[in-house]
């Protein structure tokens, strides 16, 4: 059954991961100088042309799996159980995504100098929805499982 609604959660979470590869994640400005820092899932770029970009491959390749795995989760409907243990993968893989994009905007922070701090653009708070989209699905897969189990006792 692919149309429940846990199944268009999973979609809607698989969709705002992907979005994060290619969404700007976080970014800084100078005033003075008018240099930008601009980090995405696989790096973090400067307007200054001496500085060298920094990879931030592991947000990438964290936001991937997430998507990834919303998908294959989406295709076990048959197999609640694997669903639920799928969706605790996806928790993990999710949080690790926001933890990684912490540690590369304080890298990024260290790379231009200011007090003032940079700014979270909308690839930030995505996994910050993919994060509420699986709680959500996690709920409605649980509750099918109660409601299956309870039909079996009936029978």
């Amino acid at each position: 059954m692919i149309q429940r609604i846990q199944s268009v959660f999973l979609l809607l979470l698989a969709i705002s991961m992907a979005c994060v590869l290619f969404l700007p994640i976080w970014s800084k400005t100078d005033p003075q100088t008018q240099q930008t820092l601009t980090m995405t899932a696989t790096q973090i770029t400067s307007s200054n042309p001496s500085q060298a970009p920094v990879g931030t491959y592991a947000i990438a390749g964290l936001a991937a799996a997430s998507a990834l795995v919303a998908l294959i989760e989406i295709l076990q409907y048959r197999k609640r159980m694997t669903q639920l243990m799928l969706g605790s993968l996806n928790l993990m893989l999710i949080a690790a995504t926001l933890g990684a994009s912490f540690y590369y905007s304080s890298i990024g922070e260290r790379m231009l100098n200011l007090k003032m701090p940079g700014e979270f653009e909308a690839g930030f708070y995505l996994p910050t929805l993919a994060l509420l989209l699986n709680l959500l699905a996690n709920r409605f897969i649980r509750r099918d499982e109660k409601l299956v189990r309870s039909m079996d006792r009936l029978r």
